[in-house]
């Protein structure tokens, strides 16, 4: 499995706003099924980032292009495999 951080910048904050509960229901979702391990919005509201794990950067992009946010077009999104190095004491 592979890690990808998946940068949601902000593009539309009325929709953000308004598809806010779709997309943590998605994200709730996907971190119950483990393809997702971390998410967050940026304190500054210009976005929020998510760590998917996923087969492929295909496989991490169809998951991305599913979240509300990006179908109702409030946010867009970049991904970026990520060689991530936990700490000895963190999953």
């Amino acid at each position: 499995m592979k890690y990808f951080a998946v940068l949601l910048p902000m593009k539309d904050a009325d929709k953000s706003r308004e598809f806010r509960p779709q997309h943590l229901a998605f994200l709730k979702d996907k971190r119950d099924s483990e393809q997702v391990t971390a998410n967050g919005k940026f304190t500054d509201g210009s976005g929020g980032l998510v760590i998917y794990r996923a087969e492929s950067f295909e496989a991490c992009e169809a998951l991305v292009k599913a979240d509300p946010y990006v179908v109702e077009g409030a946010r867009k999104y970049e991904i970026f495999e990520w060689d991530a190095v936990w700490a000895e004491n963190a999953t």
